[in-house]
């Protein structure tokens, strides 16, 4: 057995534990803990969804100016590692900075929330963009490509159900121990920080390059270019903010749904494990339908798989076990979507490289971040409207939701990701032609180029 490639496919994985555990901490369950622990009033909660959504937005904008700048980048430790340190740091004191009970109110309260945000926003970016950045650099065969994304994914997704299953019976009894709740958040974090650096720093000290990049300077005027003109890359961006979207808008009020319309917050726990089975199964065997199905045929079958588990999830009722069969589709295909986008951008690099000429991974690999924080920014738009429409902002026990409150919630959890999700669908197979015949094609021309230069 060749342990080679278990190196970088272990130490890379393993790097997106406790990473993808911070930011489920604040992506999904930021809103929670500032309405149901901190209990700031809806005029606040109005105020901080708009922060949010801006804040998110302007940093996605942002995403495709750091490429630039890690591709630029030219040090001893290579031009991805330095900035996954800075990045780790900065985003590990911003993590702790948002659940520090400072007892501001009012404005200030909002000036605090929107400055340790934005720090929080500022050092994902610097942190996803060159670690992301880097997958290309590992291999440049597209099943190894997908070993290593695979394992990612699989850590990245080990880290987020902990959280999900953890975050409810965890923070309670740390704040029962502790005296307050809030303090119980606050160490929750502290703990999910630790263990994110400790396995950032495996990748840091064992994960090796094994493909050259380009030593070609790119100018901030061209980054415009580089993006605009890879048109696979744009199609695949389009249809992944979509499908990122619906689902961001279904996991952050997931939470909600059991407290207010299962009525029983306590199931959230049991139903996250059951998810986080079906997530991790799905990546597992995902080698083995790819044996038998090509990228945009699994796609299709993970879309089918997603809308079904929505449409179940509507007519679940008070069943657990109905619940539990919609969240095992629609978090099934998920996963296989999840993957296959990752894939998807990936691939551009070596379009982008063919097309124009210079090989750009951390700013082609920038749309992915800038897409999961435009796609948590539109989530979190719908989740403070979720949260208004239905009258969750303003109450104080379970019993103040009505029928009609029910109702709308219900609608903008699971009918608006359908709409999202058909859409990605629609997107993707309108524009995007790099399979897997047209990528071997493109790779073996570029090392014809590369022969013929030499």
């Amino acid at each position: 057995m060749n342990l080679g490639p278990w190196r970088n496919r272990l130490s890379f994985g393993l790097g997106t534990l406790g990473r993808d555990m911070s930011a489920a901490l604040v992506s999904m369950y930021l809103m929670y803990y500032l309405t149901e622990v901190l209990h700031i009033p809806a005029s606040a909660t109005a105020a901080v969804t708009v922060i949010i959504v801006v804040m998110r937005i302007f940093d996605a904008l942002n995403d495709p100016v750091m490429g630039v700048i890690v591709d630029n980048t030219r040090s001893r430790f290579g031009k991805f590692k330095p900035w996954i340190a800075l990045g780790a740091g900065l985003w590990a004191a911003a993590t702790l900075g948002i659940f520090v009970d400072t007892g501001l109110t009012g404005w200030a309260f909002l000036a605090w929330f929107t400055v340790v945000y934005l720090l929080w926003s500022v050092a994902y970016t610097i942190n996803d963009i060159s670690f992301w950045g880097m997958l290309p650099a590992l291999s440049q065969d597209q099943q190894e490509r997908e070993r290593i994304g695979v394992i990612a994914r699989i850590c990245a997704n080990i880290g987020l159900f902990a959280v999900v299953v953890a975050v409810v019976p965890v923070t309670k009894a740390l704040g029962a121990a502790l005296g307050s709740e809030q303090l119980g958040w606050l160490v929750f974090a502290a703990l999910l920080v630790a263990l994110k650096l400790l396995f950032q720093s495996l990748t840091l000290l064992f994960t090796k390059q094994q493909v050259a990049t380009s030593a070609a300077h790119t100018p901030f005027r061209e980054l415009v270019q580089v993006i605009g003109k890879n048109d696979q890359l744009l199609w695949a961006a389009g249809a992944m903010l979509c499908f990122m979207s619906g689902y961001a808008t279904v996991t952050s009020l997931g939470i909600y749904y059991f407290k207010y319309v299962y009525r029983d917050e306590g199931a959230y726990s049991v139903f996250a494990a059951i998810l986080a089975v079906a997530q991790l199964a799905g990546l597992a065997v995902f080698p083995l339908v790819r044996r038998y199905l090509k990228r945009l045929q699994i796609h299709s079958l993970a879309t089918a798989l997603c809308l079904a588990g929505l449409v179940v999830f509507w007519f679940a009722g008070s069943s657990l076990p109905v619940v539990g069969v919609a969240g095992v589709l629609l978090f099934t295909g998920q996963a296989f979507i999840q993957l296959l986008m990752l894939m998807f951008i990936a691939d551009c690099v070596e379009y982008g490289q063919w097309k124009l000429g210079r090989r750009n991974e951390s700013v082609t690999l920038a749309v992915q971040p800038f897409i999961y924080k435009a796609s948590n920014a539109i989530g979190s738009g719908f989740v403070g409207l979720a949260l208004l429409v239905s009258g969750i902002s303003g109450a104080r026990q379970v019993d103040d939701v009505t029928a009609d409150g029910v109702a709308a919630f219900k609608l903008v959890m699971l009918v608006v990701p359908m709409v999202l999700i058909v859409a990605s669908w629609v997107i993707l197979r309108s524009g995007y032609r790099l399979d897997e015949k047209r990528y071997g094609e493109i790779v073996a021309e570029l090392e014809q180029r590369g022969a013929t230069a030499a």
